[in-house]
């Protein structure tokens, strides 16, 4: 566990740990055993601003980038045929992508089925920065994100919006709202526009490409792991600032994905990175990490298992009309516990219960690549 890459399967343990500690805050923040009761750092920002909550989704994304270096370095300077690996890379997003509407569709009755969502953006940023790697250099990703930072902060400052002008970033009234209500059929998840609607899916890419560029530094082979931590963090550190300053102008925002919100989120998560990899590949301390190694091999199985778990425990009833998620609330609320702390406890029971299918996955040594 200590070795930072696993020689027969080419993983980053702590990369592992990553995954799997915000899959288990991606459980937890879904499934509160109430909305209705729930700790302010486990809501989102109602819209400026960021809770830890807000922190979730990006993370995953940035990790995602860093994977697709691991994954696919190799293939790509042994001149592996790219036909080959863009048949593997659009099948998987397909898959994602798919599992991503099905699920939808399980939530939902017809009239309220929505099409985007977590998993189709993940399939699209993973497309998206898994073709930009195996087709172009370093620096045309970094181009490439810039591009899509800046490009996405002037189209929201300057493209006039229907009724409402240019500039305006409010809810409902703003660019990414007006497209989501032209283009997305179907059920939108705030009526007239989604938080994972289609233009604010350009700065989510770069958020996909800034988890690439740490994927850079762990590879490269001319530093050693203590001179990769440090340029992940302070990397980290200057993304936080930027992130900050940019902020005065767009703000971060979940929602929208902000420019802002990109930077700030990603250097947060290459500062967490850099820690991982210190305290788990250099220093060793990985059995406290166990439960995210576990979680973070099947990562995406996990995230599908919290969906399809919800089933039994929430849509049918057992006693009196109530099912078993009502019955776990009403007994710890009737017990004296305060409404908040019962409803994460059920989260925290829920994510135990999604833990089982992984377990028995790890210990078999099965990795469902999604």
């Amino acid at each position: 566990m200590s070795e930072a890459l696993n020689k027969k399967s080419k993983r980053l343990i702590s990369l592992d740990a990553f995954r799997g500690f915000t899959i288990i805050g991606m459980i937890i923040v879904n499934t509160p055993g109430s909305w209705e009761f729930v700790f302010p750092p486990l809501r989102h920002a109602e819209w400026n601003g960021l809770t830890p909550t807000d922190l979730v989704f990006p993370f995953f994304l940035f990790i995602v980038g860093a994977s697709i270096v691991l994954a696919y370095n190799q293939k790509v300077k042994s001149d592996f045929p790219k036909g080959i690996m863009f048949n593997k890379i659009l099948k998987r997003a397909m898959l994602i992508f798919l599992l991503g509407v099905l699920l939808n569709l399980i939530g939902s009755n017809f009239q309220e089925f929505r099409l985007p969502g977590v998993l189709q953006r993940i399939a699209i940023v993973f497309l998206v920065c898994s073709l930009l790697f195996i087709n172009t250099s370093r620096k045309t990703q970094i181009w490439a994100a810039v591009i899509l930072l800046f490009g996405y902060y002037l189209l929201m400052e300057l493209v006039k919006v229907p009724n409402f002008g240019p500039g305006n970033l409010e809810p409902g009234k703003n660019l990414s709202a007006w497209i989501d209500s032209q283009i997305i059929p179907f059920h939108m998840y705030q009526g007239s526009w989604d938080p994972e609607g289609l233009l604010s899916t350009l700065p989510a890419i770069a958020t996909g490409i800034t988890g690439m560029m740490a994927g850079h530094i762990i590879i490269l082979e001319s530093i050693n792991k203590k001179n990769k931590v440090f340029y992940l963090i302070l990397i980290g550190i200057l993304g936080i600032i930027t992130g900050q300053l940019w902020s005065l102008f767009f703000p971060i925002n979940k929602n929208l994905w902000t420019s802002s919100y990109v930077l700030y989120t990603s250097g947060l998560a290459s500062v967490t990175l850099g820690f991982l990899i210190w305290l788990i590949d250099i220093k060793g301390h990985s059995k406290w990490a166990k439960v995210g190694v576990i979680f973070g091999t099947n990562a995406i199985t996990a995230y599908i298992m919290s969906y399809l778990l919800l089933i039994p425990f929430t849509f049918i009833s057992i006693v009196n009309g109530k099912n078993i998620q009502e019955l776990f609330m009403a007994f710890l609320i009737n017990t004296g516990i305060m409404p908040e702390l019962a409803s994460l406890l059920w989260a925290i029971f829920f994510t135990l219960l999604c833990f089982i299918p992984v377990f028995i996955l790890f210990k078999k040594k099965i990795f469902l690549k999604i």
